[in-house]
């Protein structure tokens, strides 16, 4: 397994400096939010929602396409998605030059489709997100472009690492980061880099019940698959964990928590009601852990949290929390 160290995420970092948007963070102390916090805690956000492409996936699919052969990137790329992954890596390829056909679900939020072609990516549409993975090994083989796996690879958990380091350098003092898991790709990169930073900091994991496959992998001690998704968080809905990100995610995360679609609902109510934010349910679950199944274990404690990206339509929003 390739070791992320502080050396290689220094040199991430400058890699995709100037490309990508040093996401600012925020104190939680907003009415109608503030009482709703574990008791005696500070809470932080870093908003990486306001990222390149709408989310952090951003940074790793940039440092991806960095590190292919000028051969490859003629051949151009390919990837499975449920939205976000296919939106950054639309961009991160018209950012390198190159083009990417990827498969992604057609029941997918219209925005994401619409951006992604917005951005001259050829899209796939696949009956579920499932059929994408295999429709994707499909195009990679077919036409030789090469996969940018949408969590699994050094590339992915290195830029989730650049964002730890930022969040690190802008709140060093959390006790506790809570953070999203879909595949394992952000939470196995930011929590390599938060503990390299700082040994003692724990780190949870929030996956909706309808998709754990990162939570059933902790308790059989191996990853695991999923035969089916259902959760309203498609941004987090791996049918699969793998042995890279699940390696770094059980090495450096302290457990992984689960919640249901019902709170996420709630959260994404909060987070718009408090912070003006229309935000995915993947962006919500940060603080779902926080105000949910993590809340009493953080009282007076110094939290860490991450909205991870908002690619959604006004009308998916208003269909799910209305």
């Amino acid at each position: 397994m390739t070791d992320i160290t502080l050396k290689s995420i220094k040199a991430a970092q400058a890699q995709i400096d100037g490309r990508i948007i040093r996401t600012p963070t925020l104190e939680l102390r907003q009415t109608g939010l503030e009482q709703l916090l574990p008791k005696g805690c500070t809470a932080t956000m870093k908003l990486e929602l306001f990222q390149k492409a709408g989310s952090f996936k951003a940074r790793g699919n940039l440092l991806s396409l960095k590190a292919l052969t000028p051969a490859q990137l003629a051949k151009g790329v390919t990837a499975a998605s449920g939205g976000n992954h296919a939106l950054a890596l639309a961009w991160a390829a018209k950012t390198c030059g190159t083009s990417a056909k990827i498969a992604i679900p057609k029941t997918a939020d219209p925005i994401r489709i619409e951006g992604c072609r917005a951005l001259g990516a050829e899209l796939v549409l696949c009956d579920c997100i499932i059929e994408a993975f295999p429709k994707m090994h499909e195009i990679a083989e077919d036409e030789g472009r090469a996969i940018i796996h949408p969590f699994e690879g050094v590339g992915m958990s290195l830029g989730a690492a650049t964002c730890g380091a930022e969040f690190y350098a802008d709140a060093p003092e959390l006790d506790i980061v809570i953070l999203p898991v879909g595949g394992g790709g952000l939470i196995s990169g930011m929590s390599a880099a938060l503990k390299l930073l700082n040994p003692n900091i724990e780190i949870f994991g929030i996956e909706p019940f309808g998709a754990d496959s990162m939570y059933q992998s902790f308790q059989s001690g191996s990853p695991q698959s999923l035969d089916k998704v259902d959760t309203i968080a498609d941004s987090l809905g791996s049918p699969t964990a793998l042995p890279y990100s699940y390696a770094l995610t059980r090495a450096n995360v302290t457990d992984i928590i689960r919640v249901t679609d019902d709170d996420l609902r709630q959260t994404m109510r909060v987070m718009n009601e408090s912070l003006k934010l229309m935000v995915e349910p993947a962006c919500a679950a940060s603080l779902t852990g926080a105000l949910g199944p993590l809340k009493s274990y953080c009282e007076g404690k110094n939290i860490g949290l991450l909205a991870c990206g908002a690619n959604i339509s006004r009308t998916r929003f208003m269909e799910l929390v209305g």
